[in-house]
């Protein structure tokens, strides 16, 4: 059976480096990746029905399971905007696809990022999970830049079971997540 690349790295490589680096008692108490949150919101979507539909086929392109359209809660009348209108979408990914998903964000996509120098250590909430945003969805090798019709971009949570931002911090380093020093 496949098990993808990351999640057998973590298994044998990261839970002993870190169980070393912060003496854990148990393998149990080692910080895991518990999912990965994307999601887009499209403040132009309350003109154009079908940018949501584009923005749901796109990342269920990027993710490989299937995109869910969120909804706005409240009416705002600035903005157009009624209750239960189609505004954003979002995927959250678990178990394989999540490490299949964070593989092929850090080897393929990162690296197509314009003028990169590593992602903002300051992202992380205080409670161990951090956030990062993207410009473009064009970084993703998935999608093909002449269908795009817009370039929007998305925001990418990565939700840990670790305690500290510092413990949340190295391990996502060793995943191989490159933070700026």
């Amino acid at each position: 059976m496949y098990t993808p690349r990351l999640k057998t790295k973590y298994s044998e490589e990261i839970v002993a480096r870190l169980q070393e680096k912060y003496s854990y008692k148990s393998v149990m108490q080692v910080p895991k990746l518990e999912k990965i949150c994307l999601n887009q919101g499209l403040g132009d979507a309350v003109t154009d029905k079908k940018m949501v539909e584009q923005a749901c086929d796109e990342m269920t392109l990027i993710t490989g399971q299937k995109a869910v359209a969120t909804k706005s809660k409240k009416d705002i009348s600035n903005f157009k905007l009624r209750k239960g209108m189609p505004i954003g979408a979002r995927v959250t990914l678990r178990g394989d696809k999540m490490y299949e998903f964070l593989d092929r964000f850090i080897t393929s996509s990162l690296p197509r990022v314009r003028d990169f120098r590593g992602i903002n250590p300051k992202g992380f909430d205080g409670r161990g999970n951090y956030n990062l945003g993207i410009k473009e969805q064009i970084i993703f090798p998935e999608i093909d830049i002449d269908k795009v019709n817009k370039i929007t971009g998305m925001d990418i949570t990565f939700v840990t079971s670790a305690p500290t931002d510092e413990e949340a911090m190295s391990l996502l380093t060793e995943f191989g997540l490159p933070f700026k020093k």
